[in-house]
């Protein structure tokens, strides 16, 4: 099946002086320049290229990697604006993507970054994207459990913090007292539930919570000093950025668990750092 937006792998059927022709189903066959085309590849290998349409609206195949495909989020900047929208640059040479005025929230200025959803338009067949995303979210009750590990996106800045896109699926909002390292717009990281409201709204953390958060990072500390031969030149007098650069917490959790470490017998604490007791 030839999935138009996204990535297919591809039989070469025949060579051109030009490039070479794929099967693409019920397309027929589709041209892959030279510019794209691996070197040595021969009829009856395969290839995975991207498709996509092209200004003439033929099918078109290229090996560049887009930012993102038909349904995936990717940053993306603003290199032109017209009457018909907003063009982003989404990672392919010969084709922009166009963000109509009526998929925009928000006026889309030229050189700006941007979080854009890609998606395949039903009414005329084109890949566009959106920057209006409550109408893709939310589709269907939260039924995460606390301490879940979910796929985040953040995708807003506001005084209460930072929206985030849930698993694709849901809107989340991490508060900044759960901010640890430099969260900026289209980042995708791990995060965590920390609770689902009685309205439905999801609050998230970077870390886990509670519990099982300290038991975690315990093990990570533990292995990591397995790793490094027994010492790590941290302890609880290091910066909050050397802390979260080695382990992704922030400084005060680090050194609840390290005490905790320290009183079990675990490891030793000098100013140099932690050494493990073996």
């Amino acid at each position: 099946m030839i999935n138009v937006g996204q990535v297919n792998n591809l039989e070469v059927i025949r060579k051109a002086d030009f490039g070479v022709f794929l099967d693409a189903g019920d397309y027929g066959s589709t041209l892959l320049p030279n510019k794209h085309a691996p070197e040595g590849v021969e009829v009856g290998q395969f290839v995975d290229v991207f498709l996509y349409f092209d200004s003439e609206n033929q099918l078109a195949a290229t090996t560049e990697t887009p930012v993102a495909q038909v349904g995936e989020w990717g940053l993306m900047e603003v290199i032109g604006v017209n009457s018909t929208g907003a063009f982003v640059n989404w990672g392919v040479t010969a084709k922009d993507l166009l963000v109509p005025y009526s998929e925009q929230r928000g006026t889309l200025r030229e050189g700006a970054n941007i979080l854009v959803y890609v998606y395949s338009d039903k009414a005329s067949g084109r890949i566009v994207g959106t920057t209006k995303f409550n109408k893709l979210l939310d589709k269907t009750p939260a039924s995460y459990t606390v301490n879940q590990q979910v796929n985040l996106i953040i995708a807003e800045r506001s005084d209460l913090g930072y929206k985030a896109i849930v698993n694709g699926a849901h809107w989340g909002m991490i508060f900044p007292s759960d901010v640890f390292g430099k969260l900026f717009i289209g980042k995708q990281l791990k995060g965590y539930i920390k609770s689902i409201r009685d309205d439905g709204k999801i609050n998230l953390s970077l870390q886990k919570i509670g519990v099982a958060k300290m038991d975690d990072l315990s093990s990570k500390v533990l292995d990591l000093l397995e790793k490094k031969g027994g010492f790590l030149p941290l302890n609880d007098k290091s910066s909050p950025d050397a802390i979260f650069t080695t382990f992704r917490t922030s400084k005060g959790t680090f050194k609840k668990t390290i005490g905790g470490l320290y009183k079990q017998g675990k490891i030793t604490i000098d100013k140099e750092g932690i050494t493990l007791v073996k």
